[in-house]
């Protein structure tokens, strides 16, 4: 069995659609289909629960028709025959009718993750009919029948696979499912939603609980590349890496994939595969338990770094002055990055600003605080780079001419983390690409 997952821009428009079709129909064996809303779709319901929220009835009521207009529209392109075009304008009736009742009861919290279901429901429904006008013998297996979170809104993966080995069985004689992506129940049975990495968790979860042959995560580009082609000119596409790496990689910047995918997958070793919808014969990038050590495999950047610097004299011997550290962090809920110690000072890093005052109001009875903003982390990642001699070498080699603010290496064996200001980035990454992959920015 496969897990094919299809997002946004792959279903975005009906001959998007059609032609996922043809692909999936072209794939052999068993598939369970993973799809997103309709590109743009799930920005557009946020916009309105936030009107509905703030009370902007006739605001949401707009964005609604208009969103509508658009539903109709593909679903007259989607379909050819008077009877699919009938089955179309029907399921945007439905599911208009059910969004316009949510917005004019009581909008509340439950409501509005109700609303954001609704553009993968539909998604579903429209792809469902066009493979039934093919004469395609296919079956919706509802997501909401099987994923499910906990009171810490973390998937609940035995669970899941418990539900999906109770509904496969009736629809073993069939080589295509189709469900949603994004959508899930609570612990209260209400709708909800997976957040993170959203469609893709959901792809990589359904492909672990299964124990499929390979979970493939279609975009609009082929595969992770070895540097952010947004920045820098010349970039090639990576064919293989460990879960690891593309962890890493993931969390530092890497948009194609969320870090929250791998981790499923990982655990069963589920190979994941990175596939290119406008290329389906590229072969894209495998991430399997299988690797190479000590090679520089890619380079990922992530902006919005905040460098705090506690500064102590009563760091020295001081026992339990790290814990007590870091018991800040945690009482606020903010992961920390990077961290590098001396004597007298401990750096870390922080992407998230949400408690920022408070942080630093309760750090400051520790000592002297700066604090560097506008920071960007740039992350050089390989399988087991501690075994490759003269990495650092090869690396500070390349940024010999960037103000370096951080650095952490051998705290994981798969990357080497460099703090720089935020203006240094694009020069950084371009160094990079020259000194370890000889190509140009």
């Amino acid at each position: 069995m496969l897990v094919l997952k299809f997002g946004g821009t792959s279903v975005g428009n009906p001959e998007r659609l059609k032609k996922i079709a043809t692909l999936v129909l072209d794939t052999p064996g068993k598939k369970i289909i993973v799809l997103s809303a309709l590109s743009g779709t799930t920005n557009t319901l946020v916009k309105i629960g936030e009107f509905l929220l703030g009370g902007k009835k006739k605001e949401a009521e707009t964005e609604i028709a208009l969103l509508e207009k658009h539903y109709e529209q593909y679903a007259n392109g989607l379909f050819s025959s008077p009877e699919y075009i009938a089955i179309g304008q029907d399921i945007v009736s439905r599911y208009f009718s059910l969004i316009r009742l949510l917005s004019a009861g009581t909008f509340d919290d439950r409501s509005y993750r109700e609303l954001l279901a609704q553009g993968e429901l539909a998604s579903t429904e429209f792809f469902y009919y066009h493979l039934r006008e093919r004469k395609i013998d296919t079956r919706l297996l509802p997501a909401l029948h099987f994923m499910s979170i906990d009171e810490n809104q973390e998937p609940e993966l035995e669970k899941i696979g418990e539900r999906l080995r109770a509904l496969l069985p009736s629809m073993s004689h069939l080589d295509v499912l189709i469900t949603q992506g994004y959508i899930c129940r609570n612990h209260r049975n209400e709708i909800d939603n997976l957040k993170r990495g959203g469609s893709d968790y959901t792809a990589s979860l359904i492909g672990a609980a299964i124990q499929a042959e390979e979970i493939q995560i279609w975009t609009d580009i082929d595969g992770m590349h070895n540097n952010d082609p947004r920045v820098v000119k010349k970039t090639t596409p990576i064919a293989e890496l460990t879960f690891d790496e593309a962890s890493e990689l993931a969390y530092f910047g890497a948009k194609i994939l969320h870090p929250s995918t791998i981790v499923p997958a990982q655990k069963y070793g589920v190979p994941v595969r990175l596939k290119n919808t406008m290329d389906e014969k590229a072969f894209g990038t495998l991430i399997s338990d299988k690797g190479t050590s000590g090679e520089f495999k890619a380079i990922a950047a992530k902006d919005g770094i905040i460098a705090i610097n506690i500064k102590s004299s009563r760091m020295l011997l001081a026992f339990g002055f790290l814990r007590r550290v870091f018991e800040v962090f945690e009482k606020y809920k903010t992961p920390i990055d990077m961290i590098s110690t001396s004597e007298v000072a401990v750096s870390v890093t922080i992407d998230d600003a949400s408690h920022f005052s408070e942080i630093i109001g309760e750090l400051q009875s520790f000592g002297t605080i700066e604090v560097d903003k506008n920071q960007t982390i740039i992350c050089v990642v390989g399988n087991r780079l501690a075994e490759k001699k003269g990495v650092l070498n090869d690396v500070f080699h390349s940024l010999a001419d960037i103000p370096v603010r951080m650095v952490s290496f051998g705290g994981s064996h798969n990357n080497i983390s460099i703090l720089v200001d935020t203006s240094q980035k694009e020069k950084s990454l371009k160094l990079l690409n020259q000194g370890l992959f000889d190509l140009d920015g």
